[in-house]
């Protein structure tokens, strides 16, 4: 793994050059991505509020945690260390369910992205200067959220929100269910 550096990707999502992020963002390469979605016990999803500090979507509500995808790293090690950078959760990949694989677009920032989710009622320490506030919605507020208030949302959530919104429930109950050792 390679921190500081993106891998590069085709329309296939396999590698095929290694990039700083800036390189990549300004060219609009083709690169990876992982969202993690944190589901807690009384059916609310955690969303996290971008920092004004932040170069892309400031003051943007957002997946709970998110993260580009490291050279030479895999989208499950990816999604781990972004959980432990972000919201201060040590979990192990057993602990994520795969909920969804988007392909790189437009909607995406050019980001392929795997989204994960898991249950955790908390605590959790936001990372200073990565976050100014984390906040739980229901899943009302949120099919309210994205209809209503578009402009306050990430592109890339705002996609993932809209995909999902209406299997929210079914999404949280997937994750429990992971969560405590039942399967999918």
């Amino acid at each position: 793994m390679s921190r500081g550096l993106l891998d590069v990707v085709n329309d296939r999502d396999e590698v095929v050059d290694r990039a700083t992020r800036a390189e990549v963002h300004r060219a609009k390469l083709l690169h990876r991505a992982v969202h993690v979605w944190v589901f807690d016990g009384a059916g609310r999803l955690l969303l996290q509020k971008r920092s004004l500090s932040k170069d892309s979507h400031p003051g943007k509500w957002d997946s709970s945690c998110s993260g580009h995808v490291d050279a030479g790293e895999g989208y499950l090690e990816s999604a781990v260390r972004e959980l432990e950078e972000e919201l201060g959760l040590a979990v192990k990949a057993e602990d994520l369910l795969e909920l969804d694989y988007v392909v790189a677009g437009a909607e995406t920032d050019w980001e392929f992205v795997r989204l994960y989710g898991l249950v955790r009622n908390g605590p959790f320490r936001m990372e200073v200067g990565e976050i100014d506030e984390l906040k739980f919605y229901t899943f009302d507020e949120l099919d309210t959220f994205v209809q209503m208030e578009n402009d306050l949302c990430a592109r890339a959530f705002r996609s993932l929100l809209l995909r999902h919104v209406g299997e929210l429930v079914d999404l949280q109950v997937r994750c429990f269910s992971v969560s405590h050792g039942q399967g999918d």
